[in-house]
């Protein structure tokens, strides 16, 4: 497929700039892949698509506050640093990303408010990348504490164009994240309440969780109108023994098997064993989905209403088949949804 097909007109307004009062009281639009029907529901309803014995399974990440705001040695400007991974913990080495870049160069030292934190530029990986070491006297725990109180969550700038707001400390974060190392929520989880969680227990609907640390590349936007040419940043994901027997159960007895979220159906989809099933694995992956894509594991899917042209639309229409996505999207426009990782949600059956 090309590029241009998941281009589309989507109206400013449409784009979540705050989430929903309460996290459950989101749209929800209802796609059926077998009859093509599309319903408009709200998020508490949910379960009524789910029955006892049917799996959701959570991408239960955590957001770390990635965003720092330094001032440059001598000329004091202010530098954006985003944190993208640790390389090494021991040196106290990130891949970051800083903005604006053209002022950053090797050797360049960044002081962090009245804080003792110092970082000096030692590497350059891209236009924007950097490798940078932090300069601090004190314990790992004593560094992460300092690193926490000065960073800020991290919601996607580039498209929730605000400054960020005390609230976003809770909201962009899902009520089971567990295991830190992202720098972006994984929306579809942003719905789900205690209570909602607590119904799901009442009526048999099982929980599994994997771990796939979401990456900026998540909201890279594609630059090739060949698919086949793009290349996807690494994330880190793990799925557990655990999660694997909940949800073999589930495929084995053929129940539902519904991933929330697409960075989710893609730490499924990289650990699918030979008789598809799904395996414990963990490590690194790269892999892109895009339409056509035969998914081993989930039988549905919840997800946000995705951007024109990210591969998160590409993904969702692998998995929906491409005219009926396009469809529910230009439907959903019509309906006035909400959109991104704040936006509405749409449950893909």
């Amino acid at each position: 497929m090309k590029l241009h097909e998941f281009k589309f007109e989507l109206p400013e307004e449409l784009v979540a700039m705050h989430p929903a009062r309460n996290r459950d009281e989101s749209r929800l639009m209802v796609v059926h892949r077998a009859t093509g029907q599309i319903e408009h529901r709200n998020f508490k309803d949910i379960l009524d698509y789910f029955d006892e014995g049917d799996v959701l399974v959570f991408n239960d990440t955590k957001v770390f506050p990635a965003r720092l705001y330094g001032n440059k040695e001598k000329t004091g400007a202010k530098i954006e640093v985003f944190l993208l991974r640790e390389l090494n913990k021991e040196l106290r080495l990130w891949d970051v990303l800083v903005d604006p870049a053209r002022k950053i160069r090797v050797g360049n030292k960044l002081y962090f408010g009245e804080s003792d934190m110092v970082a000096e530029v030692i590497d350059n990986t891209t236009s924007r990348g950097r490798t940078i070491k932090f300069l601090f006297d004190g314990t790992d725990e004593e560094f992460r504490k300092a690193l926490y109180e000065l960073g800020e969550t991290p919601i996607p700038k580039e498209v929730i164009n605000r400054e960020t707001e005390a609230a976003d400390k809770e909201r962009y974060q899902t009520i089971y994240a567990e295991h830190i190392g992202a720098v972006a929520a994984p929306s579809a989880g942003l719905h789900f309440t205690r209570e909602v969680m607590k119904r799901m227990e009442i009526k048999g609907v099982e929980p599994a969780f994997v771990t796939l640390h979401v990456g900026l590349g998540t909201f890279r936007t594609v630059d090739v109108e060949d698919l086949t040419k793009h290349k996807m940043d690494s994330e880190n994901f793990i799925v557990t023994a655990p999660a694997c027997e909940v949800v073999n159960k589930a495929l084995d007895t053929k129940k539902k098997v519904c991933a929330v979220g697409t960075t989710t159906i893609r730490a499924m989809e990289a650990s699918v064993s030979a008789n598809a099933r799904m395996k414990p694995t963990q490590g690194w992956i790269d892999r892109f989905i895009f339409p056509p894509h035969d998914f081993k594991i989930a039988n549905c899917m919840l997800t946000n209403f995705h951007m024109p042209e990210s591969t998160l639309i590409m993904l969702a229409s692998a998995f929906a088949g491409y005219p009926l996505l396009m469809e529910a999207y230009k439907e959903a426009i019509k309906e006035k949804y909400k959109f991104f990782s704040y936006g509405d949600a749409m449950l893909i059956l």
